[in-house]
Parts: C-alpha cells; structure tokens; sequence
C-alpha cells in the first residue's frame, strides 16, 4: 500500500458519506415497493492483496490458526488445507462502514474459538462513529459488539505498532486495550463484553506525527500501542502478575506492571529518543525484545534500535543488527521463534530503498544475518528466492537497476511472525500484500529460503470506479494504490495493472460502448501524465497529454464511438478532445470539478452534474448548457449513468441525509427527472444483461430501499426491487461503483472501500425473479434444500442452507424445520429467525425475503454447536411438504 491509500479512498468517502446538503425538491412517482430474496454466489475478481497488512496473529496454542488485520479491508482466518484466507468481517453494514478498519487482533491462546478485533478506521471526523471491541466464540464466524466511547485508528499514523489488544494467557477473561487519543489504557475482565479505563495507568502518549496538521489526521496523538504478557508470571485461572505496555512518547516509551494491572511503572533504564513499535517476550529466556523507530510509521522512520531487557535482573542490551548512525529507517517487525528460543527476527519496515531489509539472530541478538547483503555495490547477494508467478503483478512492470529488484522483499513491514509451531513458517506483511516462507530455517544453513505471496482470498483494494465491456474483458477496475486490472477471467489473478503510465491510484475509467476496445481512465501519479488511452480493450495503454494545471486524475467519460473525450480533472477546468488527447480544449458553460459522462449512442452528446445541476452538450463537449431541473441532490456525492441504447436515457443516485436523497430517472437527456418514490437512498447505479422476456436493461444499486441497505436489483425499470446480497455480506460501503455484466443475466460487480472487487452470480440464470404480487399465496408447493457445512472446529461448526422453490407458485413466507442427529445446537442465525425444541429446529423468513418466486431460492446461515459427531440432517420439511435433499 503506497502513501496515496489515505486519502484517495478516504476523502471520497467524507464527500460521500459526511457531506451535508440543503433540502431540495423533487417530483415524486408512484411505485412499488417489494422486497425479496434471490440466491447469489458472492465472490472476489481475483487480485490477492493489494493493500497494507499491518498485523499477523498466530494462537499459541492450536497450530494452524491464524490471523491477518488489514487497515480498511477487515480480518481474515487462515485456512490450513487451502493456504488461503477467509474473510471474516464481511457482515459490516453501510452505517458502520469503519469498522472494517482493524486497529489490532487478539486470538485467545486459552480457548483457541476466541477470538478479538479492534475496530475502527479514523479518529478524526472522516469516520463519524467510534470504534469497537469485536468478540467472537467461534472464530470470527459471529460476531458480537461492544461499542467504545471513543474512536480507533486502524487507517491512521502509528497502525502497524502492536498488538494494542492482548488476552491474558493465564486468566483468558481479561483483555486489555490500548487507545489512542489520549484515551489511555483500558481492560474488560469479562471476555471483552465491557471495558473500563485503567485510571491509574500514568502516561496516555504525546506522540504525534504532524501536530500541525488540521483535519486531525497526522496531528492525532498515537497513544497505547501494544501490550505484552510474561506468561510464566501467572497460573492457569489466575491473572498474569506482569505486563508491559508500549507507549507512543518519545521518552517514556514502555511500561510494566508486577501486580496484574494494580500499579505501574516506567521501566528505569530505557531507550530514549524513540518509541518502541513492539515488544515480544522470550519467556523462556526471559528476554523482552524491543523494537524500535524514532517516528511511528508505517511510512515514516529514519532511525532505528533494537533493545533486549533482560526480564529477571532489569539490564538493558542494545542488540540493534546495525549500528544507528548507519540506519535510515526505523525498526518494527519483531519476532522470536517458540522452538528455538534464542532466534529472533526485526525487519527495517521504512527501508524503501532500495529495499526492506530482514534481519535475524540465533543467539539471541548477540549476532545478526540479513536477507540480503552488497557484494559489489550496487550488487546484491540474497538468501531468499522470489516467486509471485501467483500475483505476477507485485513486479509493478518494472525493470529497475540494481541495487533495486523487482518484485522488491518489501516495504512497511511493520508484521512479521515465525509461526510458533513450525520453525520454518513465516509470514510478513508489506503495503502491498502478505508473504512467507515454509523453509525458513535455510537461511541458517547457508542455503536461500523461498518466499511467495501468501495471500490468495485476502482481498484489500480501494475501488473507485468500474466498468464491464460488451466485448472483450468482462471487467476493467479503477482502483486506489495499484492503479487498476483488465480482468478476462475472474477467477485468476491478473498478470499485470494497468501500466504506461501506471497510475499510483486510477480515479475514473470508461470505455466507447459502440467500440468497446476503446478505453480510456485518468488517475494520479506523482510526476507524470494524468490521463491514458488504450485501443485494445485495455491490454495495452498509452500516455495523453496533460492540459495546463492538472493536478489529479478526475472523471472521464469516452464518446459512443470513440471519437472524442471529455475530461475533468483535478486542478483543471473540464477539457474535451478529438483523437486521443494529444490536445484539449476548454469546455464553457460548465464548472470545474464536475462528474462528467458520456451518452451511450449519441456521440457528441455528454453530460455533467456539479452542486445540484446536470449540464449537457450536444457538441462534443465544446459547451454545455445547465439544465432547467431542479430537485436533484445539492451537494457531490452523486453519481450518474447513461443507459446504452437508448438515447437520453439517464439515472442518478446520490444525495445526503440533510437534502434530496435517493434514485432519479430522466428519459430526455437531463431536461427533466423522476424521483423512484420506492428508493430511500441510492448511491450508485449500473446496468446489467435484461432478464428474459424483459424490455429493459437490469437496473443495480447500492442503495436503502424499504429501510433496508443493500445491494438491488430491478427487471422491470425500477418499478419493484430485490434485495439480492444479506447481512452476512454487506462489505461495509459500497457507494462507488456499481454495475451489471450486459453479457451474463444477474451478474452484477460491486465496489468496496477496501475489500476489493464483489461479484455476485444469481442462481437465477435466465429470467426475472423480482418480487411477485404480495398476497401470493403461502408455500405449499415442491421444495429442495441443500445444507453444507461451511466451516467446522473444536465444539462449534458453521453451516449454510439453501431452499428452492421448486413449484409452479410463489411464496409470500416460508418455515423450514429438521431434526438434527447427534444433538447440535443453533447458537447464531443470519437470513433467517430459528427456534428449538430439543433437537427440532425451525428456520423462518425475516421481513425482507419471505417473497421467493418459483424457480428461485432463499439461502440463510447459522452458527451451532457440537460434541462427538456433527452429522447432518437427513429431512427437512417445509410446512406438510418434504424437501429432497440435493
């Protein structure tokens, strides 16, 4: 993840989510309104990585268990028998969008089902919520809440220190968690269900990266940030008597308790001048290792030490791997293996070039090796190998000269852990994605280890914009960071972003929807074109030419045919060309900073929306005239699409909660617009493949209907609407892009703050299954059930359930019952409302997917428990009617 990551998602999420506008009118039209459920398949468009992995958590305990936080995408499991990883926070909703952002992890070490999450994206006002504490009993596949009163920071300076959350080894019921802010340091000592302040901890931090700083980002003060037990200070049951906590002041960096949280002290003899990224025990050596950096990272760091305390006499050993005149970068990835006390492992995490570096030590920092050292500078000798043949595109396209390689060992490696059950598993995280090594122990040897992502289904992409060709690829994506991807096959990792130029992150893309190999996207970089052009559906591309004063990417929108473009970037007045942009020309009649788009089959006309007005031209984008409609969304935070083959035909969702809000229609170009009386809130519209039978395109939309927030589809002009994603897949905010597949029916591609590119698959591969008249009669036609278990563990289990309407009616509600064999029990339901009896279960529908069309299904979810064997059901009955089993 590169420096662009923190603003580039984030400020259009403040104009899209905080922004307030003045009421407006609007016309409204009668609709109606249903709701109903439809079966879909929710997947990830392979990237694998992309973003910043500023934590990895190993259980002490159970081999094979572990975790990885990311700073906006969520948590994820590690799955042994897949080497991949499974999602785990994908049930947060639009209204706590920034609690995918995980400030730290905890995995109970006592009761390895246990697991914690901090969570909580910014402390400033970009996100408007404070943070939680997660907890889940059944590893992260439920999850229960307790708010905090104050915010978290897992996006923020000072993210990748840690572990701010900690279980106590010994007594598994207390926690403790550090804030920032100058919240100070607080505990739960039942399991994480309440937290209080530690009153009489004594120091809250006073770190800051840019006191200066006004918008609260930089200027925040980085507080608690990290927590470390000794083990071997406590016995099972009762609380571990000493504990150090890290603080982010550059003089007073760590603390210890010897009374199990009663009173504190700061640790005499310390470093000063730095603050201690982390602090990992060696129990049985008695060694706490510091590592550390005199800034707080995960950018920033120019010097750096490393710190053994021995635990029983209180000396203070500086082990640092290079001496700190030699240093430019700060130290912070530590690790020490639980095999081989004595081996222990830093990483320089702000060394960005010519590379990170990696040390390790055998006896106990008394000597270091590194992952690579100069023979001749600017040579290099390594003693890993290197093979992302998975995410080829790590190399960034690039042929650097030495001393820099390409793919590069890393940057902000702020995690990095030897798995604590196997000497030769390590993994490491960098801005871009998660590596490791299962022949760790080469390095030792004198021979080379091999690294390679680790990373497959650990998805954590900013999208800002997407598009799904008649032809060619299905999928091209404008994305924060890493620029964007031709995808022409979802289920395989592309081989290369978008390069020449190669964007640090594309803000806008479009394509000629009569000549589809035209593309076009515009985004930033640092020193260098701001705009490209591709004449093959997005292989290939070339650079344009930048008008005077263009400072961002903007939005682009590519005529019909391609014959011209329209572009408003950043720093810039709105600009039009013929050809491909080897010259523009100002637009009149428009103001800068406007969303720009193009007509479908008019290839001279292109639209515009700015602070409440949609503009139009009908030159080519010469000039633009305001339309006379009023009532549309005051503010920005809109988006708007032409449907093609049809001439004028445009939809606009946007607005804020203070003003117009919701979903408009226009058939005549933006002369005149509709409200969809049956849209609370929209946020962003697309088009997709109709459904037999039907006249017009599948309408998609990020949106709050019938007081729900979801993801929508319509076959029948926006008269009725499905719900077709459920509370377990809600991906946070989803208001960027949204757009169907006009080849392949119910299709349809979502945009997530950080959880990359969602694509659905409907069940349904033909024709309509929007909701039916509501006083259709209850079921009691043929009915089939699939029951999967999806995920099982020590004492608990997850299990999906999919019912098909297998009859010639349609269902207007819907009780499904079974009897389980070995006694299980349901603990946690998602989709639907369940009740036992015994061993008798009945799962019923919730309001927003009791209509279920014939031919269609309803898929709901649950977590149980178990004890010797978990078989399953062998009957399911929906009211008198038996359901076969497929």
């Amino acid at each position: 993840m590169r420096r662009t990551r923190i603003l580039t998602a984030v400020l259009a999420l403040a104009a899209g989510l905080l922004a307030g506008t003045p009421p407006a009118l609007a016309a409204d039209s009668p609709a109606k309104v249903s709701l109903a459920a439809d079966t879909y398949t929710w997947k990830n468009a392979r990237i694998d990585g992309g973003g910043f992995v500023p934590g990895i958590v190993f259980n002490r305990k159970e081999k094979n268990l572990a975790y990885a936080r990311t700073d906006i995408g969520g948590a994820y499991r590690w799955q042994q028998s897949t080497k991949t990883w499974t999602p785990l926070l994908d049930s947060v909703g639009w209204d706590d969008w920034g609690h995918t952002g995980v400030v730290s992890l905890a995995s109970d070490s006592v009761d390895p089902n246990r697991v914690y999450a901090a969570v909580g994206t910014y402390t400033n006002s970009w996100d408007p919520k404070n943070g939680a504490v997660m907890r889940s009993s059944n590893r992260g596949a439920s999850w229960q809440k307790t708010d905090l009163p104050f915010k978290l920071g897992g996006n923020m300076p000072g993210r990748g220190m840690g572990e701010r959350l900690a279980v106590d080894p010994n007594r598994n019921s207390v926690l403790y968690l550090g804030a920032p802010s100058g919240k100070g340091l607080w505990r739960s000592t039942d399991s994480g269900v309440t937290w209080a302040q530690v009153a009489n901890f004594p120091n809250v931090g006073n770190y800051q990266q840019d006191p200066g700083d006004t918008s609260g980002y930089a200027s925040d003060n980085q507080g608690i940030v990290w927590v470390t037990f000794d083990e071997s200070t406590g016995t099972s049951g009762n609380a571990t008597k000493t504990v150090y906590v890290g603080v982010a002041d550059l003089q007073n960096s760590v603390y210890r308790s010897t009374d199990a949280g009663a009173t504190w002290t700061r640790l005499a003899g310390q470093p000063t001048g730095y603050l201690a990224h982390k602090g990992v025990l060696d129990a049985a050596n008695g060694y706490l290792y510091l590592s550390y950096s005199d800034k707080g990272g995960p950018y920033d760091g120019g010097k750096g030490q490393v710190w053994r305390y021995a635990t029983a006499t209180g000396t203070w050993t500086n082990i640092s791997p290079v001496a700190e005149a030699d240093t430019y970068y700060g130290f912070s990835g530590l690790t020490v293996d639980r095999q081989k006390p004595g081996t222990v492992m830093a990483t320089a995490y702000s060394s960005w070039w010519p590379d990170t570096q990696i040390f390790r030590s055998t006896d106990s920092g008394a000597t270091w090796t590194r992952a690579w050292d100069y023979t001749s500078y600017p040579n290099r000798a390594n003693r890993y190998t290197m093979d992302v043949s998975s995410s080829p595109w790590l190399t960034w396209g690039a042929n650097p000269s030495p001393p820099e390689q390409a793919p590069k060992l890393g940057w902000m490696t702020e995690s990095l852990e030897i798995d604590p059950f196997d000497s030769n598993r390590m993994m490491y995280g960098t801005g871009a994605t998660l590596y490791g090594t299962e022949n760790l122990t080469n390095w030792d040897s004198g021979g080379q280890f091999a690294i390679r992502p680790m990373v497959q289904g650990l998805e954590e992409t900013a999208v800002n914009d997407l598009a799904s060709p008649p032809s060619g690829a299905p999928l091209l994506s404008a994305l924060g960071d890493i620029g964007g991807f031709r995808h022409t096959d979802l289920t395989k990792v592309p081989s290369m972003m978008f390069t020449s130029p190669n964007f640090t992150t594309t803000t806008s893309l479009d394509f000629a929807e009569t000549n589809p190999n035209t593309v076009v996207r515009a985004g930033n970089l640092d020193s260098g074109p701001h705009i490209a052009f591709s004449t093959d559906n997005g292989a290939n591309w070339f650079a344009g030419t930048d008008p005077s004063g263009v400072s961002g990417g903007g939005t682009v929108a590519a005529a019909s045919d391609g014959s011209r473009f329209v572009w408003s970037p950043d720093g810039a007045g709105v600009q039009y060309t013929t050809g491909f942009g080897s010259s523009w020309s100002a637009s009149s009649g428009i103001p800068a900073g406007a969303v720009v788009e193009s007509d479908r089959v008019d290839a001279k006309t292109f639209y515009g929306f700015k602070s409440g007005k949609f503009y139009v031209s009908s030159d080519g984008g010469a000039t633009f005239t305001a339309s006379a409609a009023t009532g549309l969304p005051a503010g920005d935070s809109v988006r708007f699409k032409a449907l093609p083959g049809a001439k004028g035909d445009v939809w606009l969702a946007g607005g804020a909660t203070d003003g117009a809000y919701g979903l408009w229609h226009s058939t005549d170009g933006g002369a005149s617009w509709t409200k969809l009386s049956n849209v609370d809130q929209a946020d962003a519209i697309g088009f997709g493949k109709a459904a037999t039978g039907a006249s017009y395109q599948t309408l998609y939309t990020s949106a709050k209907i019938g007081g729900v927030r979801g993801i929508f589809r319509s076959t029948d002009k926006g008269a009725s609407w499905t719900r077709i994603n459920d509370d377990a897949h809600q991906w946070g905010w989803t208001g960027a892009a949204i757009t169907g597949d006009p080849r392949v029916y119910g299709r349809v591609y979502v945009s997530t703050n950080g959880r990359g590119v969602i694509y659905g698959d409907s069940s349904d591969t033909g024709g309509g299954t929007d909701p039916t008249d509501p006083t259709d009669p209850t079921p009691t036609g043929a009915c089939a059930v699939t029951y999967k278990v999806t995920n099982q563990w020590s004492g608990g289990f997850q299990a999906d359930v999919r019912l098909t309407n297998t009859g010639a009616g349609a269902w207007t509600g819907w009780a499904l019952g079974w009897t389980f064999p070995n006694g299980q029990t349901v603990s946690q339901t998602w989709n639907a409302e369940t009740a036992q009896s015994g061993a008798t279960v009945t799962a019923k529908n919730v309001n927003w997917n009791a209509n279920v069309a014939a031919g269609s299904s309803v898929s709901f979810g649950f977590t149980g428990s178990w004890s010797g064997t978990n078989g399953k059901p062998t009957a399911f009955k929906l009211g008198d009617q038996n359901c076969p089993i497929t």
